[in-house]
């Protein structure tokens, strides 16, 4: 029976749920945090969240805005330092001009980097070198730009830090950073092998056919590998896994590469790479991550979040991950990947199992709609200034043929997995 405590409740929920969409989808125009800190300080003074719950949910999140700051100057840093310059170079000349072997490539590089530097770093950086390299060549740039985007997705469920929904849920998964990574291998290979037997299917004529090469194209520059900085990449990915098991946060050992990564360009220029971090920490953007938990807790906490809930099964069955990774698919596409997280993580936290299937749903059922995830709108943007984005129909004809695919293994690999460990 529908009580006014439970209508008034709901209708909270979806209020909360508007402002978060409204925020994400004009976050490339006016800061998130601009509307949702505001939001969030109303719920407060309205009495529809307390305090204190407030507070916690800030201070639990703090590491993990703590280390995704540190990510961020971490990439930038590579940026700058010209190690996605010389990704273009290797991109053109491992292609030898074919544009099939290029979407291989690209797929091997967008994995890659997503997987160690975050789905954000190949939407920003990756994506404009596969783009300039399909033009150099002479190849279409629609399948080279598309699988930019969807393996930003796809690929960020290998490791603790490839995903800020996955760095949300590690403790609750309750395993270490080697034991998430293997139990999230089998997914991460069978998710990307399907959709790249399915780019290769849904774009065959374009990868036969070759387009004008653009006189006004850039020429791909003919970069020195940058030895010094990949080895230090390397030795941060292996510091990751020798801290975790002693009990050293993510977040520190983080912050320690970031400053690291930094100090021989501090030397050289302290004002400019003082200025450039500050900026590549981007500070609104976190404060957005901050803000989003505590818009998002009417939600969880009231009838809506109970009625999610309710959905929930007990145990990680083979039944039971596809159905927490659909559920989860669902949501990220109506209110996006982050909110969706924030609201799944405790519905699901009393079975390993159910988080990992939960981060499928959140990291690769975002390929199915721009507004599911927060990268697919960034990559709309750089899309646009670059090239002709795709139209949100486009998008949806190729990710409804992805994402059910993809899921569909991704799930079935988990699920043998879990039974193997």
């Amino acid at each position: 029976m529908l009580t006014v405590d439970s209508i008034a409740g709901c209708l909270t929920g979806i209020a909360a749920l508007v402002v978060v969409i409204i925020a994400t989808l004009g976050a490339q125009r006016v800061p998130a945090v601009v509307v949702a800190a505001p939001v969030a300080a109303l719920l407060i003074l309205l009495g529809l969240t307390d305090l204190s719950a407030a507070a916690a949910e800030v201070t639990t999140m703090a590491p993990t805005t703590g280390f995704l700051a540190a990510m961020l100057v971490v990439a930038d840093v590579c940026a700058r330092e010209g190690v996605f310059t010389w990704v273009g170079t290797v991109l053109a000349g491992w292609s030898r001009s074919s544009p099939r072997r290029l979407l291989r490539i690209v797929f091997v590089a967008a994995a890659v980097t997503t997987a160690i530097l975050s789905l954000d770093t190949t939407i920003v950086l990756l994506t404009p070198v596969a783009v300039a390299t399909a033009r150099h060549i002479g190849a279409r740039v629609t399948p080279i730009a598309f699988s930019s985007a969807h393996l930003a997705n796809t690929a960020s469920t290998l490791l603790p830090v490839s995903n800020l929904t996955n760095l949300l849920a590690f403790s609750a998964t309750g395993l270490g950073f080697l034991g998430f990574t293997g139990v999230m291998l089998a997914p991460w290979v069978a998710a990307i092998v399907v959709e790249y037997l399915i780019f290769r299917w849904y774009f065959a004529d374009e990868l036969r056919a070759s387009a004008p090469v653009e006189t006004d194209a850039e020429p791909q520059p003919d970069a020195h590998r940058p030895t010094l900085l990949l080895v230090a990449l390397a030795l941060l990915l292996v510091a990751f896994v020798i801290a975790e098991p002693f009990g050293v946060p993510l977040a520190a050992v983080a912050g320690v590469g970031a400053v690291l990564f930094t100090l021989p360009a501090l030397f050289r220029s302290p004002v400019a790479t003082l200025r450039n971090t500050i900026t590549a920490v981007n500070i609104p953007f976190l404060g957005f991550v901050a803000t989003l938990g505590v818009v998002i807790l009417p939600v969880r906490d009231g009838p809506l979040g109970d009625w999610i809930g309710g959905l929930i099964p007990s145990s990680s069955t083979l039944l039971g991950i596809l159905l927490v990774a659909v559920l989860a698919a669902v949501l990220s596409n109506l209110v996006n990947n982050l909110p969706a997280t924030l609201l799944l993580i405790p519905l699901v936290a009393h079975d390993p199992g159910l988080v990992l299937a939960m981060l499928l749903g959140v990291n690769i059922g975002p390929n199915l709609a721009y507004f599911g995830s927060l990268a697919n709108l960034l990559w709309r943007e750089i899309m646009h200034r670059d090239v002709a984005a795709p139209t949100s129909r486009e998008y949806l004809r190729l990710g409804a043929i992805t994402v059910p695919a993809t899921l569909g293994v991704a799930v079935v690999a988990l699920w043998g997995s879990l039974q193997l460990t």
